[in-house]
């Protein structure tokens, strides 16, 4: 995996309140390189009618770390959130991305600069679609162990009702 720069996930504003400005920078600097990098992924993959999202997704992945990867991609389908071309369940996945408004002096967003814009929206759902269904996570992630909740609320074998093979009046209870 090519070095990049930690995941910034704050706006600037907080950035600046938190001395955390050339995180802040280095970060916004790789979404950037990542939207790049997923726009030329995608032209460098489509051919005859086909994206070979699989081919997309290892090459940014492999540069820039499931984390970003799926940041700027939420950010983008988030931007897009009008275009009828992104599902609903994209839309939907994207919601659960945490990515804060960053607005400039002037109100802008600034995550619009790293918004895929110079793909055809269609061919980056079918990215997202594989994103979603096929996450991937950094060699650096511990593996997450069941919670006691999770082994609590998991569903536990349906009970048969009790058999009663008395008749009462000629009716089965």
């Amino acid at each position: 995996m090519k070095e990049t720069a930690k995941l910034y996930t704050h706006p600037a504003a907080y950035a600046r309140e938190h001395s955390e400005l050339e995180e802040y920078r280095a970060s916004f600097k790789a979404n950037v390189a990542c939207k790049e990098a997923i726009e030329a992924a995608i032209h460098a993959h489509y051919s005859d009618n086909r994206l070979n999202t699989d081919a997309v997704f290892k090459q940014v992945v492999d540069a820039f770390g499931a984390d970003r990867v799926e940041y700027v991609l939420a950010a983008t389908v988030r931007e897009k959130n009008w275009d009828g071309r992104i599902s609903r369940e994209n839309k939907a996945w994207a919601q659960t991305v945490p990515v804060m408004q960053n607005p400039d002096a002037w109100g802008t967003d600034r995550n619009c600069y790293f918004v895929v814009d110079q793909a055809h929206t269609g061919l980056v759902d079918l990215l997202v679609t594989h994103v979603r269904k096929n996450p991937a996570k950094d060699i650096s992630e511990p593996t997450k162990k069941a919670s006691v909740l999770e082994k609590l609320q998991k569903p536990t074998e349906k009970m048969k009702p009790p058999v009663n093979d008395k008749k009462v009046k000629g009716q089965e209870l």
